[in-house]
């Protein structure tokens, strides 16, 4: 049952975690962009921009979405198109699976904020790869993957 004691949980996860698991998935997609010898914008959240560092935007809504962008690569393949697209969702679930290790090997708590990370993790993976394009026309992760696949080719799903 939810109760007033549960409002700071909620307020913690929507704030604090889930911005964490959309850090843990673009930095996916940058990493791996940049093995590929990619130039590289990426941003946490959306609406108005707050503030850069280095190549991350950081927008005013930072608890919602993010994306990556990138440029200029060495190595342009269908294949790496696939691996960028495909490595935020990676990330999240190297990370699943990381944080399900430690505790079970007693390094790290059993704790709300690793079960709502896992989850926030899950969820995002599932709508990451769903194919879909959101209200904006921009795909995500699945068709972006589905689009390079058959086309043969990436079209840069932010300009």
């Amino acid at each position: 049952m939810f109760t007033l004691h549960d409002i700071w949980t909620f307020f913690l996860a929507f704030f604090l975690t889930l911005p964490l698991v959309t850090i843990v998935h673009e930095a996916g997609h940058v990493l791996v962009a940049r093995i590929f010898g990619a130039k590289i914008k990426f941003a946490i959240g959306t609406g108005k921009k707050l503030f850069n560092i280095g190549p991350l935007e950081v927008n005013r809504m930072y608890f919602m979405e993010g994306w990556c962008q990138y440029t200029e690569l060495k190595y342009n393949k269908v294949w790496s198109h696939v691996l960028i697209y495909l490595s935020g969702s990676l990330f999240n679930l190297m990370v699943i699976l990381m944080i399900n290790f430690l505790i079970y090997q007693g390094v790290i708590p059993v704790h709300i904020f690793f079960y709502q990370f896992v989850y926030f993790s899950v969820y995002f993976i599932f709508f990451s790869l769903f194919p879909y394009r959101n209200g904006e026309g921009k795909p995500s992760d699945g068709l972006a993957i589905y689009d390079v696949i058959k086309y043969g080719k990436a079209a840069d799903p932010i300009d």
